[in-house]
């Protein structure tokens, strides 16, 4: 698929009308549901293969944060051929008591992938733990940017931001 494809197909599965409370505590009269476009197999495939395009060189590994950003760091290491990790949104309390699934290493070099990007605050928090953990963050990457300060406050916090799409790319003007 196109760019142009992708951006029609999830704005058509994804892109609901109404009123809606999104994670920021904002309302909105529209919303991106990111379940419908990353468990569909032809997007999700399309995606992986975007977001591998997106990664920059020296990356060694790639992280996603539960739920959304599971489906997308799977897709994108099969793309690119690079290990993924899942980062919990809390550390579990029982077996192995991970914060992280899958392997880190001290000096990792990541791509951090997020689903929909709002103000950032889901994936800044992920970013800071995995470098308290020791790895070194080289880019953050949404498949969507709301445009609504997530990439003002992820490169304030001193990271790259790219996004596959924005929320104009899918027909929408911004609240």
């Amino acid at each position: 698929m196109t760019r142009d494809e992708i951006a029609q197909r999830i704005r058509e599965l994804s892109v609901l009308h109404g009123n809606f409370t999104l994670r920021s505590g904002r309302t909105s009269t529209w919303y991106i549901d990111k379940y419908r476009f990353s468990t569909d197999p032809d997007i999700l495939k399309s995606l992986g293969t975007m977001f591998a395009e997106k990664l920059p060189a020296g990356t060694n590994r790639l992280a996603g944060a539960e739920l959304g950003g599971i489906p997308l760091v799977t897709t994108t290491s099969m793309a690119s051929g690079l290990p993924c990790l899942f980062v919990r949104n809390q550390k579990k309390d029982y077996g192995t008591a991970k914060r992280f699934e899958g392997e880190l290493q001290e000096g990792d070099q990541l791509a951090l992938l997020e689903d929909v990007a709002t103000t950032g605050g889901q994936v800044l928090e992920a970013a800071r733990d995995l470098e308290a953990a020791g790895a070194k963050i080289n880019i953050i990457i949404a498949t969507v940017d709301r445009l609504e300060g997530a990439r003002e406050n992820i490169e304030a916090a001193g990271y790259a931001f790219e996004s596959l799409f924005t929320v104009r790319d899918l027909g929408i003007e911004a609240d």
